[in-house]
């Protein structure tokens, strides 16, 4: 077997882009999108009969200006997702507008819309992931959504504070991001690469999935943002990854003994103490990990940019 076949023996292959001819390719059990994939597949002229069905949808709900771009917005997020899940067996994931970050309630209620839209097209929540950035706000949104069967995938997550918090929330995944730790540690450090096995991102996950194990946490851990295979085979025996085309060509293509390096029974015999989390010990810890508070400000900066660009084209055709 190839790696990528290994790696679908021990862990939940997920890709994680907005194109279908490479969700198909390569047969992962779930999908994620973000605005930042979904602007770059909006690109494509093959993917303009899923923004001209959300212009049509939102004109035909006859409401405000500023309402019809909300509505043709969400529209075409679903409309993504509703494509994908007709590829992958399991689970899209589609996330909430990133400007709502810090905002529990504008949280509930957009995922409350996203998932409104799924039910019309008659997709059921269990098939749905919502997206919500891992702010104190975003997670206490999740824990509320969570107890009405709705289910969350946190994401921009860099930091154990920010785990924690997740698991005791009782959010279905997270994201912890590898590839962005490692950006930030290759410039604080001056150095062109860091070697995978000392990987911070690498080392990061890795710490999370042995914590949750050991305290008997249901909170899936799904490691994204690669940026190389070395990355990948590190974290083999994860709970689940979510892997850019790219890097699942790479995978597909390599051949050899991909060894299983994450085991539950390995972490049930570690020394490790829980921590206990309330909103002031994660403020402060937040405060405290540098990485992390960039990470997540500069994530959110990001994915709200490719939003406003997509807008901007979404407004033009409307």
């Amino acid at each position: 077997m190839n790696y990528l076949e290994q790696l679908k023996t021990y862990t939940k292959v997920v890709a994680d882009t907005g194109d279908f001819a490479s969700i198909a390719a390569y047969k992962p059990a779930d999908a994620t999108t973000n605005p930042s994939l979904i602007y770059a597949a909006s690109q494509d002229p093959k993917y303009s009969g899923l923004i001209d069905e959300a212009i049509a949808y939102a004109k035909s709900l006859a409401c405000d200006k500023k309402d019809l771009l909300h509505c043709a917005m969400d529209r075409l997020a679903v409309n993504f997702g509703l494509k994908i899940l007709e590829i992958v067996p399991g689970r899209v994931s589609t996330e909430v507008d990133a400007r709502l970050s810090f905002d529990t309630e504008a949280t509930i209620r957009k995922a409350h819309e996203l998932i409104g839209l799924y039910e019309k097209a008659g997709i059921s929540r269990e098939r749905i992931l919502i997206k919500v950035a891992s702010t104190w706000e975003g997670i206490n949104a999740a824990e509320q959504l969570e107890k009405e069967g709705i289910h969350c995938n946190l994401t921009l997550l860099f930091s154990m504070a920010q785990a924690v918090r997740c698991a005791e929330a009782k959010v279905t995944l997270i994201s912890p991001f590898v590839g962005r730790i490692l950006d930030w540690h290759k410039k604080d450090r001056g150095v062109a690469s860091i070697p995978a096995p000392e990987d911070p991102g690498v080392q990061s996950v890795t710490t999370i999935y042995h914590y949750y194990k050991k305290f008997g946490y249901n909170t899936i851990v799904m490691g994204a943002s690669f940026r190389n295979m070395e990355e990948i085979t590190e974290l083999a025996g994860c709970d689940a990854l979510t892997i850019s085309p790219a890097l699942l060509q790479q995978l597909e293509s390599s051949q050899g003994e991909l060894p299983l390096k994450l085991k539950p029974d390995d972490s049930a015999k570690m020394d490790i103490l829980p921590i206990e989390m309330n909103e002031k010990t994660f403020r402060w810890l937040m405060n405290e990990d540098a990485m992390a508070t960039e990470k997540l400000a500069e994530g959110i900066r990001k994915f709200t940019e490719d939003l406003i660009k997509l807008e901007n084209k979404i407004s033009a055709l409307l």
